[in-house]
């Protein structure tokens, strides 16, 4: 199977939070692909919810033949192995060691893979209503297209 070329957000608010993140990229190379560009870190305020901890937040564009859904699954493992107890449901949100969301997907000929499911909706439908995924996003597809 070809690869897909995905982007994903990544979020950490509890303990060492850079630290966190790097061990999720290097989750994410271990088990679902070639991680090809990483953003820099971006401290954020949380979003949705009220919290004292603030957000390290970045992207990722990585390669897999993984399709989708698997993917999503397995960022889900990747997030239970970190310590992460429960996904965010019905917009109640909270404090998390890692949180790694699917933002896009791209088909081996450039193509946007779109997806609509109850586990998975590709374009993330909320992206674009926050900072904290579009400045790092937008960081790495300007370093990785030639505009």
């Amino acid at each position: 199977m070809m690869p897909y070329c995905y982007y994903l957000g990544l979020g950490s608010n509890l303990g060492d939070k850079a630290a966190q993140l790097h061990q999720a990229v290097s989750l994410l190379l271990e088990r679902v692909g070639d991680v090809q560009a990483l953003s820099s870190l971006h401290a954020t305020e949380p979003w949705g919810f009220e919290s004292d901890n603030t957000f390290l937040n970045a992207a990722v564009r990585l390669t897999s033949s993984m399709e989708p859904l698997a993917l999503v699954e397995a960022t889900q493992q990747i997030e239970q192995a970190m310590g992460r107890t429960q996904k965010s449901h019905h917009g109640r949100y909270a404090d998390r060691v890692i949180d790694i969301d699917l933002l896009l997907c791209f088909s081996v000929d450039d193509q946007l893979v779109r997806v609509d499911t109850p586990l998975l909706t590709l374009p993330h439908p909320l992206m674009h209503e926050r900072d904290f995924v579009m400045k790092p996003l937008k960081e790495i597809l300007l370093a990785t297209h030639n505009y």
